[in-house]
């Protein structure tokens, strides 16, 4: 693994963040089990719906969008990354920026292919490949503009996330449960990358404003959820229409509060607040795979869902395989020494 062809592969790995791709994977996978379970189906029955080529196509856009969004958040970030963060791929001249843009480029290609395999597959896929489009335009918005403003980019976070967990069956036909199980991304992501904007002390500051403007968002967002689920829906039914009401969601709302428990002992064990907020932030991604493996387990079937929670330990190996890969790369290189002035 030590030498020239280890060091370039590392640094693709660590340009485009593959090692949590995983959620990314999980989520979407998660949400196209939702859309073809139905209450009361066979383990059987249920593995007999799910179309491997469908999957597969599923897997190609969460990869392709993923490693999109993260190499072009780089290239983006690439003057400015010469200043504060210059031991990163691009501003310490590991990856050229020719070869980033075309890395961005081929996971983007990623993404559509799968978009296309898709087609082949899915009668009715024009609906997923739209939400597609929006996402990827919406990952193009962040990354430009978005993450600089603050209360924009925090709830534009969240909404990546819903709507690529949306792209397995965006219509209003689909499982209630697919559209509780993006609401809940939704929330996630944006709770968890507020707290940690905030615990990072990254500027400019968060504000109380910032925060109104957040909570108005996330709730606007549901509301616009529910109208969409509801247009052909009596006025009484919404709420059972969206399964926000029932009791298979104690799971994923016990699997939040344990969450929540965790990362309050996170904060209180760790006495750097930007190092707690990191943590915080890594550890907010890997949960998401826990409510991907807690909404299949309850409204699937609880042996998928356990499939879908192995990818859990498997992401977090990564994390902890790159940092050690990147530390035996470090120790074999010559040592680098300093003119004196």
């Amino acid at each position: 693994m030590i030498g020239p062809f280890s060091l370039r592969l590392l640094t693709l790995f660590q340009f485009t963040r593959m090692a949590l791709v995983f959620t990314a994977i999980s989520n979407l996978q998660a949400s196209y089990v939702l859309s073809v379970a139905s209450p009361g189906a066979t383990r059987d029955e249920l593995l007999a719906r799910l179309d491997p080529w469908v999957m597969v196509a599923f897997a190609m856009i969460s990869i392709g969008l993923y490693g999109f969004g993260m190499a072009l958040n780089d290239i983006v970030d690439h003057r400015r990354d010469l200043q504060i963060a210059a031991d990163r791929p691009l501003p310490s001249g590991r990856l050229g920026i020719h070869m980033a843009h075309v890395v961005c480029s081929i996971f983007g290609l990623l993404a559509a292919l799968g978009g296309w395999l898709l087609t082949t597959q899915m009668p009715n896929a024009g609906a997923s490949l739209m939400v597609l489009a929006v996402t990827g335009m919406l990952i193009v918005f962040y990354d430009v503009a978005g993450k600089y403003l603050v209360a924009v980019g925090l709830l534009s976070l969240g909404v990546i996330r819903f709507m690529h967990a949306l792209i397995a069956d965006p219509t209003p036909e689909a499982s209630s449960a697919t559209f509780a199980h993006a609401l809940f991304l939704l929330v996630h992501v944006t709770a968890i990358s507020a707290v940690a904007y905030a615990l990072e002390q990254k500027r400019p500051s968060l504000t109380r404003p910032h925060v109104l403007i957040v909570l108005a968002g996330t709730f606007t967002v549901i509301m616009l959820t529910a109208s969409w689920l509801a247009r052909d829906v009596e006025p009484g039914m919404v709420a059972g229409h969206l399964g926000l009401v029932g009791i298979e969601l104690v799971v994923p709302l016990t699997a939040a509060i344990v969450f929540v428990l965790i990362a309050h002992f996170i904060r209180q064990a760790d006495p750097s607040s930007r190092s707690a907020g990191k943590n915080l932030m890594l550890l907010g991604l890997l949960w998401l795979i826990v409510y991907d493996a807690a909404f299949v387990s309850v409204y699937a079937h609880w042996t998928i869902g356990l499939t879908i929670a192995l990818l859990l330990p498997l992401s977090y190996c990564s994390v902890r395989f790159m940092r050690l890969w990147s530390k035996v790369l470090q120790l074999s290189q010559p040592p680098a020494y300093l003119r004196a002035p």
